[in-house]
């Protein structure tokens, strides 16, 4: 029972994601918005180098994730 109740969680957020595009990189306030904290507390991971900004100033997905990935925040 377990084993197909996993099966339908991971298929249902397989299809939310195709539906769902996450974009490439997000802005600090949608990255604050992700992260469940504040824009001023978002800028603040910035200048301490928690959280790196791409070559557009923009904030790449994979940040987001590997923030929430190690709970930094």
């Amino acid at each position: 029972m377990n084993e197909e109740i996993v099966k339908v969680a991971e298929l249902a957020v397989k299809r939310y994601a195709e539906t769902h595009p996450r974009p490439p990189q997000v802005n600090q306030e949608q990255a604050a918005k992700m992260l469940g904290k504040s824009h001023v507390t978002v800028r603040k991971l910035i200048r301490s180098g928690i959280i790196r900004l791409n070559s557009c100033g923009d904030i790449p997905i994979t940040e987001i994730d590997r923030v929430l990935a190690v709970k930094a925040v």
